[in-house]
């Protein structure tokens, strides 16, 4: 079942039957009448497939599938700000925010286009905000539809997540998970993680998005991944989200086998002589090879080549005298097949904490907390 095909306020009606225990007093504060209320419980519960309460002579206790499924509701609720968002302007939104125009928009919902330039209208209407805006032949959405669009998108991933729960509770698995990863996470620890997870859970689909950092942490707080598996920063700037750290990482200094310094360990005066492949400037990692240069008092070598890519690196160092530095996970392949060699450790400043970042107010599901589980265990094995 599709969150589409619920109604906010039905549901919105489901969370007050659990904080206040009975249908009368559900039924008033939500500005419905209880036959009305009932028949908005009996139809979510046939949605569903499952019983959310026992109707019981001194009111209505909640059945696991409410557990499970009334937190998520609130939490979409206290997303949803204002109780004139309904599904269908929550999906208008959403809709034009993603594709960009309202043909896009009709094209990914099914929809037609008056009727959601008419749900988005309304949307706008009712709080009193310009959300969209024409800008030559292109609408666009204001700052204030902006804010909004993530915070419906939040609402959306707290409503799948309960109704993916409800399917597990059936013994029907349809959880995806949607992990951005940072380089320093692709070599071992990710790919560790998902082999031993998809081992209990076959159907679970697992969606990879690679990136940076810049181009993960958007994504991640607006709710279109899950979890971001990396370099953690120190300190972290976004107050709306956390870390969790799984291991420590120490770069080495890398080169092709048969690099005129392989099977020395040089100091910084010698790796000066040579040029260096290194990511970006704003980079962790390049930054603090410019200052251990620049605290030894030595000028820094240069960078002709600035990449984050192992692959363009290996390529590169194999083809040339370049040095660079990498994790040892991203290079084992290629220090055991001999085409690269170590040329010794970085100072301590070097060090790197990988870990999990996820949005503050995340609450993953079973089989996701299963994941992250599967993080530190292999992180675990690594140490």
């Amino acid at each position: 079942m599709d969150i589409w095909d619920y109604n906010l306020r039905h549901l919105a009606a489901i969370a007050q039957i659990a904080q206040l225990g009975t249908m009368g007093a559900a039924a008033r504060a939500v500005n419905l009448t209880q036959p009305a209320l009932t028949q908005a419980l009996a139809r979510v519960e046939q949605q569903l497939g499952l019983v959310l309460f026992e109707r019981r002579h001194d009111g209505m206790v909640p059945t696991p599938a409410a557990d499970l499924l009334v937190p998520r509701i609130r939490a979409a609720l206290d997303r949803s700000i204002s109780p004139h968002v309904t599904t269908a302007r929550l999906r208008a939104l959403l809709a034009l925010a993603d594709s960009g125009s309202y043909l896009g928009a009709s094209l990914a919902t099914g929809l037609a286009v008056p009727t959601l330039h008419r749900a988005v209208k309304d949307l706008s209407l009712s709080l009193r905000k310009t959300l969209v805006e024409r800008r030559s032949n292109a609408v666009v959405l204001t700052e204030a539809g902006q804010a909004l669009a993530r915070t419906f998108r939040l609402a959306r991933v707290e409503l799948e997540a309960g109704l993916a729960e409800i399917e597990a509770l059936k013994g029907r698995e349809i959880r995806r998970i949607t992990v951005g990863a940072m380089p320093l996470s692709r070599a071992r620890i990710l790919p560790g993680a998902v082999a031993r997870f998809l081992k209990r859970h076959p159907l679970v689909r697992i969606a990879i998005a690679e990136g940076a950092r810049a181009e993960l942490v958007e994504p991640l707080r607006n709710g279109m991944i899950d979890m971001m598996i990396g370099a953690l920063r120190q300190p972290l700037l976004e107050p709306d989200l956390h870390q969790t750290a799984l291991f420590e990482d120490e770069p080495i200094i890398i080169a092709r086998a048969d690099h005129p310094l392989a099977g020395t360990r040089p100091n910084l005066a010698t790796l000066a002589h040579y040029a260096w492949i290194l990511p970006g400037h704003g980079a962790p990692l390049r930054d603090s090879w410019e200052t251990m240069y620049a605290d030894a008092g030595i000028v820094a070598p240069p960078v002709p080549v600035e990449s984050g890519s192992m692959m363009t690196i290996r390529q590169v160092l194999i083809k040339s005298d370049f040095l660079a530095l990498a994790s040892p996970d991203q290079v084992a392949v290629e220090l055991e097949a001999n085409w690269l060699t170590s040329l010794g450790p970085v100072p301590a400043t070097f060090h790197r904490v990988i870990g999990v970042t996820t949005r503050a107010s995340w609450r993953p599901t079973a089989v996701q907390a299963e994941f992250l589980a599967d993080l530190a265990a292999i992180a675990d094995e690594r140490t």
